[in-house]
């Protein structure tokens, strides 16, 4: 579609986003001081508010010692407790079913050792054909770690052969591990429906939602989904690295026949300092911690969560939708493999390219500040991020592109 740099700019005054949220780096080449951030989907834009406030963490350290457990603003103790509404909210779990702890693919392993449990004639852990490596990685790893031969233990489909495949061979699989969004080509899975159908197969169903958490709305406990768990640095804006979060449904959380691995932080806090040497857990998903909080990690993550939070996942997501929708009409001649229905993606998109993705990118943001991300050899990624993207970014990348 024909849209003029006015146009984009007028779609901003009537669609502005929350922009000043954020810091936005600054431009190394083209005509603009800014760059058209299109990365959120591989490291989310730093919150303003996010030094300021780890700073006072850190500062209680200072003033306080060991008392700032207790004593802080934010007491150290109960800290990862504010985070815990603020993420249940987010991916619609319940609090009691939801916690920020430890890095994505160590939540993966945590919740495979209580729900990956093979047996004969079921022990296929079933994944898509293009999920991401360390989610490949991980699933292999268990099914060597339970005695089997991982090439025909792990099971890769592709997307669109998935409900086939569950109504067809369900009942020889013992745990569908997929991704919400697929991180290469943005598309968004059904996450209830394929859930419902491998729960009737009885299969465990788990979710990856590195790309889908902040991204689009979930409803995790409504779904009925067994767990899941998600990373916080992409949509989620926490910082590279940052704490992950993990989601058991709440009909598991009281479950003794299931294995789990324990440590300090997994014991009910109210008998914790009694230093008993056998752990008492609490009848949630705390149940599956193990150490204690990192605080300076998880500040930056309480941060970002409060943005949500304020702003909302529905507000946000109608954005998206109108964002994405209008990247994609200036980006109408371009091979896009993300899917066009609007329902079946999140704020990515896949665009398939000549000459070099890697290539490209690097052109991008050094001849007209537009950063991207790439999957070689030949998908950019552009995820216009409804918090701080603008419709006038969307008009700069579609022109760098044409010029290129």
């Amino acid at each position: 579609m024909s849209v003029s740099e006015d146009d984009a700019r007028r779609l901003d005054q009537a669609d502005p986003g929350h922009r000043e949220l954020f810091h936005v780096p600054p431009a190394t080449g083209g005509r603009y001081p800014e760059v058209a951030y299109f990365a959120g989907n591989s490291l989310g834009l730093q919150p303003k508010a996010t030094r300021s406030e780890l700073l006072e963490d850190l500062d209680a350290w200072a003033a306080l010692g060991v008392e700032a457990h207790l004593e802080a603003k934010r007491p150290w103790l109960p800290y990862h407790e504010l985070l815990t509404d603020l993420a249940a909210r987010l991916v619609g779990g319940l609090p009691s079913e939801t916690v920020v702890m430890n890095s994505l693919t160590v939540n993966l392993h945590l919740l495979m050792v209580s729900f990956y449990r093979p047996r004969p004639r079921r022990d296929r852990i079933l994944v898509e054909d293009t999920t991401f490596p360390s989610d490949s990685y991980a699933v292999r790893s268990q099914a060597r770690f339970h005695g089997l031969d991982p090439d025909v233990a792990v099971v890769r489909v592709p997307t669109d052969g998935i409900v086939d495949f569950l109504e067809r061979q369900g009942e020889s699989v013992a745990l569908v591990l997929l991704g919400g969004v697929n991180y290469l080509t943005g598309e968004l899975l059904d996450i209830p429906g394929i859930t419902q159908l491998g729960k009737a197969k009885g299969a465990i169903v788990g979710w990856d939602l590195a790309h889908a958490a902040g991204n689009v709305v979930l409803r995790l406990h409504d779904w009925g989904v067994d767990f899941a768990s998600w990373c916080s640095y992409k949509y989620l804006n926490a910082g590279p690295g940052a704490l992950a979060g993990a989601f058991v449904h709440e009909r598991h959380l009281s479950d003794p026949s299931l294995h789990r691995f324990e440590g300090w932080w997994s014991t009910d806090p109210a008998v914790r300092f009694e230093m008993a040497p056998v752990a008492t857990p609490p009848p949630t998903v705390d149940a599956w911690q193990i150490s204690n909080p990192p605080i300076f990690s998880m500040s930056p993550v309480r941060t970002s969560l409060e943005i949500f939070d304020r702003v909302g996942m529905p507000a946000l997501r109608e954005r998206s939708v109108r964002l994405t929708d209008f990247l994609e009409g200036l980006l109408a001649e371009r091979e896009i493999v993300t899917p066009r229905d609007p329902a079946r993606r999140g704020c990515q998109l896949s665009v398939r390219v000549r000459g070099g993705a890697g290539e490209l990118s690097r052109r991008l943001r050094h001849e007209f500040g537009v950063i991207a991300d790439t999957r070689e050899p030949d998908i950019l990624r552009l995820a216009p991020v409804p918090l701080y993207s603008s419709y006038h970014d969307c008009w700069r990348a579609a022109e760098a592109l044409r010029q290129l």
